[in-house]
């Protein structure tokens, strides 16, 4: 009889010990969970709402001017008639930006020219974004100089360093979609052009120092130095328009 006793008791504690095992592993699962739920996922932020120039402003100056507006949800730059010698208005982010995936659609007028800039820093001593941030070409390819001065000076070129693979561009007076990515922990760059890859590049010396060595910016100081900066869309004297720009911090 004390046998069975024992047994019985044996497979109780048995049973008990199991059930308390499982409701642990339940649980543990559960804090797994939603420790996984915590943890921030990449999301879009939107940089331009098509309403408003909040969290933009004109390089070294304090909000922006009229010769950009707002039209039918996109930023569109008027340049002046009567410009004064050295003045642009190229537009800037308020924040800064180091790992990223930024989306943006652009329409350049005929014969037009402009830019995407990443990785500016405002310095008093230098005038204009480029001197400090590295530009994705915008451009009309057929009509604009700029075009016939080699493919790297193409709308979706790593401007002066890396040429686009292919022309993807769309017919003037229709938009296109540029996706540029930055990320220094990988040491990848590229831009995808209307859903076409067209440019892939290094972003980490020293493969990066090469390529800029090649370049007209070998010798600028400020050049390209900034692993955190801010996005710019460029003034090069011609009527250009943005919509739609958001980024993902990566």
């Amino acid at each position: 009889m004390k046998n069975v006793l024992f047994a019985a008791l044996l497979v109780t504690i048995t049973i008990g010990c199991k059930e308390k095992a499982k409701e642990v592993e339940e649980n543990a699962t559960e804090a797994m969970a939603e420790t996984e739920m915590e943890v921030p996922k990449e999301e879009w932020k939107v940089l331009f709402d098509g309403t408003s120039f909040d969290g933009w402003h004109e390089y070294l100056q304090e909000g922006v001017s009229t010769h950009w507006k707002i039209e039918d949800g996109a930023m569109v730059f008027y340049p002046p008639k009567d410009r004064k010698k050295g003045k642009s208005y190229n537009l800037i982010s308020e924040n800064e930006y180091t790992d990223f995936v930024l989306s943006i659609e652009w329409r350049i007028a005929e014969a037009g020219n402009s830019g995407i800039f990443w990785g500016i820093k405002e310095l008093p001593e230098l005038g204009q974004p480029y001197e400090t941030g590295p530009e994705i070409q915008v451009l009309d390819n057929d009509k604009h100089p700029d075009g016939k001065n080699g493919t790297s000076h193409q709308a979706g070129a790593l401007y002066d360093m890396v040429s686009p693979s292919e022309d993807v561009t769309k017919p003037i007076g229709e938009w296109n979609l540029c996706e540029i990515t930055i990320n220094h922990k990988t040491n990848m760059g590229s831009v995808v052009l209307n859903d076409v890859e067209v440019v892939n590049f290094p972003v980490n010396n020293p493969e990066w120092g090469a390529m800029v060595s090649k370049s007209k910016f070998a010798n600028w100081e400020h050049f390209a130095k900034y692993t955190t900066g801010k996005i710019g869309v460029q003034d090069h004297g011609d009527v250009v328009a943005f919509r739609n720009i958001k980024i993902k911090e990566l």
